[in-house]
């Protein structure tokens, strides 16, 4: 059954300390090159990446070294989060050591143009040569700032609903298409025991500010639009009061992702919001996650073949949470060097990288000019779970219409204020959580206007900080 764009289904952390970091950062060249290829001699890059778990590493230089073979030109790879990326960058640009290429989120992109600390001419130059049509167009624009590229989309994951059609049907409840039928759903459902829809409520957590960043955009809600705050507006505030239909569906009280997670596999939630994370899981692929439910002890298929993906709530505001990954360049690398290793990684290596963590690396470059879906085809068919060798894949377990879902979940992926002005700002308001620290009152009773009206005030406290 397919409805819309709906599919029926059947990080160790790794850091150095910042010394070490800097140390294996790019710099001049030792042998007198100028490291631009055109005396014949080309520099050796660093490249930081948020894959940091050790498989992943492993993979990743598996690529370095592949291109390295093809190019002459060695790649540390350095496994370093975001928030460690972060205070990295600001401390190598003011030093001069900077890596030469940098993997990651869109987020990061906005606040380190704002700081001056990404060559942006390296990456649109990346990006004209692989051709901008053949990149996921809305990645592209979130990553455009001022008019340049930023940074090369690669990869990302998208929140998608996970929906039990076997307890939908026996409770006479259709596949929701919108925010309000979710909460009529979400609420039906848990009349029949279990939570009607598990998600990230916890007041004034980053599960909480997940699930409100996701769900309030797909009811046509803005934080910001052209510099004015509109959080109180009237979107938003329907968009509260369905929140908290939301939330009060659960039967076992307010949860964090993790616990939403562990609801759904044990069969005791009607629905999970969650991202395409959850496709190795469901399907009994992942032996720290396994799955629990009554049913899964005769049949470890049962979830998978009982649950049905929706990937585009609402078609009228087909705005879905993620995340978008990208390839920066800082200012001061080796600018020719690094072009070469994004091109690299986003055609002839792509799909070695997207196979790194195939159901969280959905690609953003789909294909080439000669065979437009080339990656994508390619996604659908890479294996997940511990066993590779046995070639499980997603549209193997799912249906191929899956990938052809999952990418139009990917094209409507969306975050406040991305690739406009307001980037900052909206920013700013989710790493402090702004919206989600005034959850509690919104759950003790206080109207869902005056809950936005008070975000709005936040919001606005916060605009004024950053100046």
């Amino acid at each position: 059954m397919s409805i819309s764009r709906r599919s029926s289904a059947i990080t160790i952390a790794a850091t150095a300390a910042f010394a070490v970091l800097l140390a294996g950062c790019s710099g001049d060249s030792d042998d007198g090159g100028t490291g631009d290829g055109t005396d014949g001699e080309y520099n050796d890059i660093v490249f930081w990446t948020p894959q940091v778990t050790p498989s992943r590493l492993a993979a990743q230089e598996q690529i370095a070294a592949d291109f390295e073979a093809e190019t002459g030109i060695g790649v540390e790879v350095v496994p370093l989060g975001g928030a460690d990326q972060n205070q990295a960058l600001v401390t190598g640009a003011a030093s001069g050591d900077v890596p030469d290429v940098i993997l990651h989120g869109a987020d990061q992109t906005a606040a380190w143009v704002a700081q001056g600390l990404l060559d942006t001419e390296v990456t649109a130059a990346a990006v004209e040569a692989l051709d901008p049509s053949t990149f996921n167009e809305n990645a592209l624009n979130q990553v455009t700032l001022d008019g340049e590229v930023a940074s090369v989309p690669s990869d990302g994951w998208v929140h998608l609903i996970v929906y039990r059609q076997d307890l939908f049907d026996a409770a006479g409840v259709e596949v929701p298409t919108n925010l309000a039928e979710l909460a009529e759903a979400a609420t039906t459902l848990s009349e029949t025991g279990v939570t009607g829809i598990a998600l990230g409520t916890q007041s004034g957590t980053p599960s909480s500010t997940e699930a409100v960043n996701s769900i309030l955009p797909t009811n046509g809600c803005e934080l910001v639009v052209s510099g004015e705050v509109t959080i109180d507006s009237p979107e938003c505030v329907e968009g509260l009061e369905h929140f908290l239909e939301l939330r009060d569906s659960s039967v076992s009280g307010d949860l964090d992702v993790p616990a939403a997670q562990a609801a759904y596999l044990a069969g005791d939630a009607a629905m999970l919001l969650f991202s395409t994370h959850i496709f190795d899981e469901l399907a009994g692929l992942s032996p720290d996650v396994p799955v629990t439910c009554a049913e899964c002890v005769d049949n470890p298929n049962f979830l998978a073949e009982n649950s049905g993906f929706i990937t585009v709530l609402d078609e009228a505001n087909p705005n879905q949470y993620g995340t978008v990954l990208g390839y920066g360049v800082p200012v001061g690398a080796n600018a020719t060097e690094a072009q070469m290793f994004i091109e690299y990684v986003m055609s002839t290596g792509y799909v070695d990288t997207l196979a790194t963590a195939t159901e969280g690396r959905l690609p953003l470059r789909l294909g080439t000019p000669e065979n437009p879906s080339e990656f994508i085809d390619a996604w659908g068919g890479l294996p997940i779970g511990p066993a590779p060798e046995e070639g499980v894949s997603i549209a193997s377990i799912y249906g191929e219409e899956i990938v052809t879902d999952i990418n139009a979940g990917m094209e409507s992926v969306y975050r406040w204020g991305f690739g406009t002005e307001d980037a900052e700002l909206a920013g700013a308001a989710f790493t402090q959580g702004t919206l989600a620290s005034n959850l509690d009152a919104l759950y003790g009773g206080t109207p869902a206007a005056d809950v936005a009206a008070t975000m709005a005030e936040q919001v606005t406290a916060l605009q004024a900080e950053l100046g």
